[in-house]
């Protein structure tokens, strides 16, 4: 089975604010190069959720999984992405897609971020 996975992010008016997550999908590239790697948005950004599954779609992707780069599970995950993949499903009712929860649901985040605050204060009072 053909598979690809999708990074879902928000969007925003500013072209820079995407730039990390560039960052992640071609890290993710760089360990799964056989496998297409894409990011969506919700909004104000291309491509959306639906095109970027149109286009997987295209070149024969079965499976897709899909992971939200949000750091909650707020409304946009709660009701607008499963209205989406409602919608999607619809257009490709072949394509398998597996949502995965939001980022900052997973410990190995968190830990990551904690460990970033720690080192990051510690550098500031070192420097005072």
């Amino acid at each position: 089975m053909k598979s690809a996975i999708i990074l879902f992010a928000h969007g925003a008016r500013d072209p820079e604010w995407a730039q990390p997550f560039h960052k992640i999908r071609d890290l993710v590239i760089e360990q799964f190069p056989a496998t297409p790697v894409k990011i969506a948005f919700l909004e104000l950004m291309q491509p959306s959720l639906i095109d970027a599954v149109a286009e997987l779609h295209a070149q024969g992707i079965q499976h897709i999984t899909l992971i939200p780069l949000f750091l909650a599970r707020g409304g946009h995950l709660k009701q607008d992405l499963p209205q989406l993949i409602t919608d999607i499903q619809q257009h490709f009712p072949a394509m398998q897609i597996y949502t995965a929860p939001a980022i900052g649901e997973a410990p190995e985040i968190l830990n990551g971020i904690a460990l970033w605050v720690v080192a990051h204060h510690q550098q500031v009072v070192a420097q005072h």
